[in-house]
């Protein structure tokens, strides 16, 4: 369910903005019709002091099911952390209807539609910002925000008004941004990092327990 304050900042289904991406879904759409097939919104608590901004969503998980990383690899480790720290309630099963609740969290992206393989233009990223920013800005309890990887550590840096160039990418790093809430980046948690080691169980712990210490 898309949190009920970010409702009124979420793009249409139809949007145009990217026309290279709107490309990409009318033809992903014509291959799977019953898929979500459109940009994928938030998903969680609307009073969340934590966000997750992920990069985009990936063509057999959120673009497919419409819920962010469900239906492919990085899911169980992002929900299964989540939940480990008490932010995420019931059995995460990778469908939209499983009844996963999240507590004082919510998941965004940088990009909101599917970008092909997994690479957005940097027009695209900033054309789909101004999505990115309203919804940062609709959180009033927002403490903490973990930006899974280089994009999404940029975009997110960029909405909140911080600096890239004091704010530089690198997994467990941490940066006050001018309202005051942290950026903390972590390597994204993708199968292909996790099957190369690159972010392991452990490394991702550890973010989101930087990231509730941070919020205590």
């Amino acid at each position: 369910m898309i949190p009920a304050s970010l409702v009124p900042v979420q793009p249409p289904r139809d949007c145009t903005l990217c026309p290279r991406l709107a490309e990409v879904r009318a033809t992903v759409a014509t291959e799977y019709p019953g898929w979500w097939n459109a940009p994928v919104p938030p998903f969680g608590d609307d009073q969340a002091w934590l966000a997750i901004v992920g990069l985009a969503p990936g063509k057999h998980g959120a673009h497919r099911t419409g819920r962010p990383f469900t239906g492919d690899g990085a899911g169980p480790l992002l929900y299964g952390t989540l939940a480990r720290f008490g932010l995420a309630d019931g059995v995460f099963a990778a469908k939209v209807d499983d009844g996963l609740v999240l507590n004082g969290a919510v998941i965004l992206n940088a990009v909101q539609c599917l970008p092909p393989e997994n690479k957005p233009t940097p027009d695209e990223i900033r054309t789909c910002r101004r999505f990115l920013e309203q919804e940062l800005a609709a959180l009033p309890r927002l403490s903490v925000v973990i930006a899974l990887g280089q994009i999404a550590h940029q975009s997110v840096v960029k909405a909140l008004g911080g600096r890239l160039p004091k704010a530089r990418f690198a997994h467990l790093a941490e940066h006050r941004m001018p309202g005051g809430p942290v950026v903390l980046d972590s390597y994204h948690c993708s199968r292909y990092n996790q099957n190369t080691g690159r972010l392991t169980p452990e490394m991702f712990e550890a973010v989101v327990a930087r990231a509730v210490a941070l919020r205590n």
